[in-house]
């Protein structure tokens, strides 16, 4: 075997064979904001590309969804750092992550949804459990099919260009915002997240809807991402606020992930028909009742989360 075999052979495990990046991108506490940015994107892309051999096999579920949390990181940084970035450029790369994470969304979004009603049924008497197994078995077709368009996306050219695009911002500084304005710092842009959360847990009434919550929790995690990507330069002040925004981000996820599956298994047990088995209806109906015991439990955890991230900020 040629000295080059092991070589491909290890950048076929990374995904780096699917684009040539430049010699990874750091940052110091000294470095302009720009660089910091430039170094996050750097961090982000190489995730994805060493997550994107599982996410095509489909031999670990974590792949996917660590190939997702960096597009959705990315994402959020190019938001968070759109008033120091020319905004055409930024908006349009943007864009076609958001396409990407809409690519892969529906796969993860079912394998969470799998573990999540397996594990339910795992503590039924049997009966039960073979009665929820019809609803396995409509998430598993429909994840069949979400899979074949997730691999269609990814052997596109389209995401083949992505790459491209994004090995090629960071192998040069990035395209600045015109103008002649001074350009915020770093710490700016974690207070202006933080003040979009604030804004809207003011307007939150006391017991909000669910899709309230779900947008706080949208809030929530990007102030983390926009916290992560100055962590290097602001240090511990940011590290604790991290910690915060994660705690918050996890009651506010859970309460959705509760919401979201009573809401599935409802319109799974609507698809079954008019006249769906009674055991099926029964397993449903305490599937439905577990998880809206869990969203409520929920509710009662989310402000005080909350005021601890207010706090945190306050010291960065």
């Amino acid at each position: 075997m040629s000295s080059a075999a092991p070589r491909r052979a290890r950048r076929a495990l990374t995904g780096s064979y699917l684009v040539e990046l430049p010699t990874p991108v750091t940052a110091r506490s000294g470095d302009s904001p720009l660089h910091h940015v430039r170094a996050a994107l750097d961090l982000r892309l190489r995730a994805m590309l060493t997550h994107d051999p599982g996410t095509r096999s489909g031999a670990d579920i974590e792949d996917l969804h660590q190939m997702r949390v960096s597009v959705r990181r990315m994402r959020a940084t190019l938001k968070a750092a759109r008033p120091l970035l020319d905004a055409e450029w930024a908006d349009a790369l943007r864009a076609e992550l958001g396409w990407l994470g809409g690519s892969l969304g529906p796969v993860r979004d079912l394998d969470v949804m799998l573990l999540r009603l397996r594990g339910e049924l795992a503590t039924l008497p049997e009966i039960e459990r073979e009665a929820g197994e019809v609803l396995v078995g409509a998430l598993v077709r429909e994840r069949v099919a979400a899979r074949a368009e997730m691999m269609a996306a990814l052997e596109a050219p389209r995401y083949t260009a992505l790459l491209e695009s994004l090995a090629e911002a960071i192998r040069a500084p990035l395209p600045a915002r015109r103008g002649d304005g001074a350009q915020p710092e770093l710490v700016d842009l974690v207070r202006t997240e933080a003040r979009k959360l604030d804004k809207a847990v003011d307007k939150a009434v006391e017991n909000p809807p669910d899709e309230t919550l779900h947008a706080l929790r949208i809030l929530g995690k990007r102030l983390r991402y926009t916290a992560e990507l100055t962590e290097p330069a602001l240090g511990k002040p940011v590290t604790r606020l991290l910690k915060a925004t994660a705690h918050l981000q996890e009651v506010l996820g859970d309460h959705q992930d509760a919401c979201v599956a009573e809401e599935r298994i409802r319109s799974l047990l609507d698809d079954l028909g008019e006249y769906p088995d009674a055991h099926v209806v029964f397993v449903a109906g305490r599937l439905v009742e577990r998880e809206r015991t869990r969203a409520e439990a929920k509710r009662g955890e989310w402000r005080d989360a909350y005021l601890t991230v207010k706090r945190r900020v306050a010291d960065v």
